[in-house]
């Protein structure tokens, strides 16, 4: 089979479509025949050497596609179209490729109500969204200010704070309020904007120290790059996030974008051979909704 990996650290021009042994599902495994996977900002850390880890590196941690074989106790059956988050930085073989092998308990039912390529946006970011907003425990009627608010997990973390009762603020570029009040936010800042102070603050456009500073005392915050959050200060609660597949979680999630609550959305489609060139749109930033990449 064909998938992207980085042999040799940098941009886009590191990235390399490579022929390598279909992988085979052990106990408690699935493998899918992918049909979509997303491009995600943590794709090109990895590529670009962020995270330190060996080489090669398989590339990718969404999928949606068709369950073609199964390991042993896995509950899945051959044909079932599913959604998965395949984490990890050091991996020999992402999701981008033509096949991947997952473990079960990280796959969900495929929403209904999405082709396989917007179903492929969902995993990662709305895990992502949905981990941060539990670390935050925010009750009803609560304030959340949420940075990065029209990106993929920023947007997601509206529909879903929204959904939970929470009052959300948006912390955006002046051109996407109506965006993010499309998402369920009630108030708009304009990036470069200090907001009024909030209960609480999940940090998607990785501000830090600056974005705690708007947290009441007491309040919480929560950011998206693992082990990179602020100091806490004024009792103010610091975390990050660092998304677990959990399958569990992620077939409620899919209910909710079958019941209209999440929005999934694509900017653009690369074929897998043209991974490079979906890595250098990303680069060129201003995309609204993910870049998919189809076998």
């Amino acid at each position: 089979m064909r998938a992207a990996v980085v042999t040799t650290f940098g941009g886009p021009e590191a990235v390399e479509i490579v022929d390598v042994e279909r992988p085979e599902p052990g106990a408690g495994q699935i493998r899918i025949k992918v049909a979509a996977a997303t491009l995600n900002p943590v794709d090109a850390g990895v590529r670009a050497g962020a995270f330190g880890t060996g080489k090669p590196l398989g590339l990718g941690w969404d999928v949606a596609g068709t369950v073609d074989a199964v390991g042993a106790g896995t509950g899945w059956t051959v044909g079932d179209q599913v959604i998965a988050l395949q984490h990890g930085f050091d991996k020999p073989l992402g999701t981008h490729a033509e096949f991947v092998v997952v473990d079960a308990s990280a796959a969900a039912e495929a929403p209904a109500s999405l082709d396989l390529v917007h179903a492929a946006t969902v995993p990662l970011n709305t895990l992502t969204a949905a981990q941060a907003l539990d670390q935050l425990a925010l009750e009803p009627g609560r304030s959340l200010l949420v940075t990065g608010a029209a990106g993929a997990v920023g947007g997601y973390a509206i529909q879903l704070a929204a959904h939970r009762g929470i009052e959300v603020t948006a912390y955006a570029s002046e051109a996407d309020e109506a965006l993010t009040r499309s998402f369920g936010a009630t108030t708009f800042v304009a990036r470069g904007t200090t907001p009024a102070p909030v209960d609480a603050v999940l940090d998607a456009a990785f501000i830090g120290a600056e974005a705690l500073a708007w947290v009441r005392d007491g309040g919480a915050y929560v950011g998206v790059i693992p082990g990179a959050e602020p100091a806490s200060e004024r009792g103010v609660r610091t975390s990050s996030v660092e998304v677990t597949a959990d399958g569990t979680q992620l077939a409620a999630l899919a209910r909710l974008t079958d019941d209209g609550i999440l929005t999934a959305r694509v900017a653009e489609t690369f074929p897998l051979t043209d991974a490079a060139k979906a890595h250098s749109r990303l680069a060129e930033g201003g995309v609204r909704g993910r870049l998919v990449l189809v076998p």
